[in-house]
């Protein structure tokens, strides 16, 4: 079992995200620390504060010490791949490797409060399919900018790439851990073939993602990959109010095979809201 936090850096200011990442750098229970990749909010105000993820990301990273750390997750929309990979190998190296590479498809059609983030930013936004395509894509010429040595091109459908190149490299070798996060079928085909971690949204049914748990297994056993290497990975919302709702949200993602667990925290967050929750939500669940 290995717990995180997430600090949706939304309706919030950085000294808040700052005090919280700070305060789990000092314990060892929670293992590592996520922020979202959205450019405006999707709860609260519409017109709040939301600060750019991986800007954000690689500050906390200077400040920290021993925190994994990532996004949950990169929208592969917002980025060509090639810059992405650029950005991820930075905030390894200011990290000194202690990224999570967490990426996925978008978001999709059905949050409104997400979309407007693309009109509003002048960036494209393609069907589900398209972005599964592309994402896939993506996966391949992150990895091969983080690991080839000599320039290269890349014609897919939907990446083109002419004599791509990334130096430096990752500190993490061959390349930082890859989190995937999404939970349709078609995505989950990409999970399987490039994907260290699996993560989830949690707190709806427990039998449907264990469900698609097993449908992941069967797509990596269609390629020849051993489903036990991916790690399945979930993200639980807080309740400061009722922790045995947390608590039991644990136990139950734990019991279907999710080892890797990530608290959301919500803001406002409470002073010692780090230590509230391994005392209160990590030690009582194991």
């Amino acid at each position: 079992m290995r717990f995180g936090i997430m600090t949706a850096p939304m309706q919030v200011h950085y000294h808040d995200v700052l005090r919280v990442w700070l305060e789990a750098d000092d314990i060892p229970e929670i293992a590592h620390a996520w922020l979202f990749d959205h450019l405006m909010p999707i709860g609260g105000d519409p017109d709040g504060p939301t600060y750019e993820g991986w800007t954000l990301l690689s500050a906390l990273a200077a400040r920290t010490r021993r925190l994994r750390l990532g996004l949950l997750v990169t929208s592969n929309r917002f980025r060509p791949p090639a810059m992405l990979a650029k950005i991820a190998t930075t905030v390894d190296i200011v990290s000194g490797g202690r990224l999570d590479f967490g990426i996925g498809a978008g978001s999709r059609p059905g949050h409104p409060a997400a979309r407007r983030e693309y009109t509003a930013h002048g960036l494209p936004y393609h069907d589900f399919t398209h972005s599964v395509q592309s994402l896939a894509e993506a996966c391949t010429v992150i990895r091969r900018l983080w690991t080839e040595d000599a320039p290269f091109d890349f014609h897919g459908e939907h990446v083109r790439l002419t004599g791509a190149y990334g130096n430096p490299k990752p500190v993490q070798r061959p390349y930082p851990p890859i989190v995937v996060g999404g939970r349709s079928s078609a995505l989950l085909r990409v999970v399987a073939e490039h994907a260290d971690v699996w993560n989830v949204p949690g707190g709806g049914d427990i039998g449907d993602l264990a469900a698609r748990s097993a449908l992941l297994d069967g797509y990596c056993a269609e390629i020849g990959r051993d489903p036990a290497s991916i790690t399945r990975s979930i993200h639980l919302p807080v309740s400061y109010d009722r922790p045995e709702e947390t608590r039991a949200a644990i136990r139950a993602a734990t019991a279907a095979g999710f080892g890797h667990v990530i608290l959301g925290l919500t803001p406002p967050y409470p002073a010692g809201v780090a230590r509230w929750t391994t005392d209160e939500l990590i030690t009582r669940s194991v």
